[in-house]
């Protein structure tokens, strides 16, 4: 089996009530400790957090699922895929697993998602006890995010099914490339990343999971105002030749949110769990 098969593998498929609805939803457990919750990015899955977790779980008992839509989780085709849904998800999941308080960790996607959990937290709305926050490469401020050319063309009614039903292991590969530092050895990791996206045909739904795009700018005085007024702590390691989310956003971060703490990885790009696991490890648990 390949790297992301074995991590299915040792993982298991819970299910959830989302909105009404019971949603397969994959989870991947490991160490034990106080509870530490690992949410992925686009287009990929929990496996992202796979070099991190060993050094991680050695003092925590770590949580990592896979969002509705990404993948071994239930890939609904005819549906509207929502920040504030994958919120739910993971409140659900609490729930399931009886978590009273955790430690979060979010790259990418799952920065807004932290961001809404925040917002609830501000409503008093939150039932779980967030220890702190750490965060990873993200459109924290959406005016500042810079998509890819494959993410924008996504969004396009009509281009976005058309991508999503040619797309290939090739073609997902070389549309990574430029989001990983230039002389790291991406190959094996984009290949994982193309098998969470497509497995169980999730290629043909990767056009309506891109909307979070949307979503952070409808949301944006929500989600920024609860970045930078809550009272949960904040760190963040970030990848600062990221091209989507990189020194652009760092710079914003350290204007805004000066006392928190920020890692810079001057030689990773977008994808700081992969490139720098052993960095981000450390960082985290030394925060």
């Amino acid at each position: 089996m390949s790297p992301i098969e074995d991590w299915w593998a040792a993982g298991e498929r819970v299910e959830l009530p989302l909105r009404g609805v019971a949603r397969g939803v994959f989870v991947r457990r490991m160490g034990s400790g106080p509870s530490m919750t690992l949410l992925h990015g686009f287009p990929s899955s929990s496996h992202d957090w796979a070099k991190a977790a060993p050094a991680l779980a050695e003092q925590h008992a770590l949580l990592m699922p896979d969002f509705l839509g990404f993948g071994a989780s239930e890939k609904p085709t005819d549906h509207d895929y929502s920040i504030h849904e994958q919120a739910d998800l993971v409140e659900a999941l609490w729930e399931r697993e009886r978590v009273a308080a955790t430690v979060l960790v979010a790259h990418d996607y799952a920065v807004s998602v932290t961001q809404e959990l925040l917002a609830r937290r501000a409503e008093g709305a939150l039932e779980v006890e967030l220890v702190s926050a750490h965060l990873l490469n993200g459109g924290l401020y959406p005016d500042l995010h810079r998509p890819q050319p494959i993410q924008t063309a996504l969004l396009d009614p009509e281009q976005g099914p058309q991508i999503s039903s040619n797309m290939s292991e090739e073609l997902m590969v070389a549309a990574l490339r430029p989001t990983f530092a230039e002389d790291f050895d991406a190959a094996g990791d984009s290949v994982d990343i193309w098998r969470a996206m497509s497995h169980g045909g999730g290629g043909i739904v990767v056009h309506r999971l891109i909307r979070y795009i949307t979503d952070r700018e409808t949301h944006a005085d929500r989600w920024v105002t609860a970045l930078e007024t809550t009272d949960v702590p904040l760190a963040f390691v970030w990848g600062m030749l990221d091209p989507v989310s990189g020194a652009h956003m760092a710079e914003r971060i350290r204007e805004r949110l000066p006392k928190s703490p920020f890692l810079a990885l001057d030689d990773v790009a977008h994808w700081p769990p992969l490139e720098a696991p052993d960095r981000v490890a450390a960082a985290i648990l030394g925060a």
